[in-house]
């Protein structure tokens, strides 16, 4: 196990290891999320409250995980990158930024259109609902910071030490519908008991859910294997890579 970690520290083990699993993570991809959008938007039944207007979940609750499970292996990578010094960490870190912040604006603006026939208003100041929104802040706060440096290396601990002091806003999204009286729905999937949601419309959300996440990892691979080239251009294998002489 620590043997493979070490190769995957390498950049150019990284590079070669990830562009054979970029195109069966795509293709699953495309498998998962043709099948999660037929049995969300087609199967399963309406609901008896919401009716038909409640398949947004299947786009909605998937991208709100995703805002929220992107940052916490943001946040480790930001860990590992400043304990340890591995540039792979910050490259993942970097490459997950965007991606983070786009679920996020997807989860926000997917619960807007879903609150407004629901809640009689685009936007309330609920408490999940405004600490979501913290969080898309946090993740364009991160981009613009590690933008806004020259250096990488003061980049990468700059922008480490912002994304494990937001960390914390994590557990206040996941807990705020039980610390506080919100409009918002409380759990109906991540109940110890038992999921308080037929099993008809459980099935396709947690195939939209993995289908999310196979999108996440095809993508972050590739945006990291380009961040790869750049930061190592100047390597030996980059210049071997593609064919250029080796500098004099």
């Amino acid at each position: 196990m620590w043997q493979f970690l070490h190769k995957m520290a390498s950049p150019k083990y990284f590079y070669d290891i990830s562009g054979k699993w970029i195109p069966w993570l795509g293709g699953l991809t495309v498998i998962t999320l043709l099948a999660g959008l037929y049995y969300g938007l087609v199967k399963a039944p309406p609901d008896y409250q919401q009716g038909e207007s409640y398949r947004i979940m299947f786009i909605h609750v998937p991208s709100a995980w995703m805002s929220m499970f992107i940052y916490v292996l943001m946040a480790m990578w930001s860990g590992i990158n400043l304990i340890w010094n591995i540039k792979l960490a910050d490259v993942m870190t970097v490459s997950s930024a965007s991606l983070g912040a786009s679920f996020t604006l997807l989860a926000l603006v997917t619960g807007s259109l879903w609150g407004k026939p629901m809640w009689g208003a685009w936007w309330v100041w609920d408490a999940r609902l405004t600490s979501e929104l913290i969080l898309l802040f946090l993740y364009l706060g991160y981009i613009a910071l590690v933008s806004a440096i020259e250096d990488r290396r003061t980049a990468a601990r700059a922008g480490g030490v912002l994304i494990l002091v937001g960390v914390v806003n994590i557990p206040i999204i996941h807990y705020s519908v039980e610390w506080w009286n919100t409009l918002h729905q409380g759990p109906t999937v991540t109940k110890f008991d038992k999921p308080s949601i037929h099993l008809s419309m459980l099935i396709p959300l947690l195939i939209m859910a993995v289908s999310f996440k196979l999108y996440y990892l095809t993508v972050v691979l590739m945006r990291a294997r380009t961040e790869v080239l750049d930061r190592e251009r100047r390597s030996a294998w980059v210049r071997e890579l593609f064919g250029a002489k080796p500098a004099s």
